[in-house]
């Protein structure tokens, strides 16, 4: 009996389930053709470090390699002046002065003053 008082029939119930899985069965069919998606980016991962398996030989094309590494250059190496305004930012960075350790002006060493001298001694007496 199921909760509504009535006894359940098992032969309906049967045939409802061998109907689905009938019109389930008649839908379905294999694919066997494997393609990747073109709207999704491929992630190739590269071997294992450990594995024996012998690298690929490249064929080198000398005129790839050079607007590779064309490519892979600093902005101020591969133009004469900046293309955008970020690259104007930093595009000279060598120091405009000579660096001076004995010049005040740009060397900013640690220095102690009576304020800083009375404070250390407190901290170094500890708490009272």
């Amino acid at each position: 009996m199921d909760k509504s008082g009535k006894e359940k029939d098992l032969v309906k119930e049967n045939a409802i389930h061998f109907e689905t899985l009938k019109k389930e069965r008649k839908q379905q069919r294999l694919i066997t053709e494997f393609s990747f998606n073109p709207l999704k980016k491929l992630h190739v991962l590269p071997d294992k470090p450990m594995s024996r398996k012998p690298p690929e030989l490249v064929t080198e094309n000398s005129d790839f390699i050079q607007a590779f590494h064309k490519a892979r250059e600093e902005p101020t190496k591969k133009y004469s002046r900046p293309q955008t305004e970020s690259h104007k930012i930093g595009w000279v960075s060598t120091p405009l002065t000579v660096e001076d350790r004995s010049d005040q002006r740009f060397n900013f060493n640690r220095m102690s003053t009576d304020v800083t001298k009375y404070k250390e001694t407190a901290l170094r007496k500890g708490p009272k």
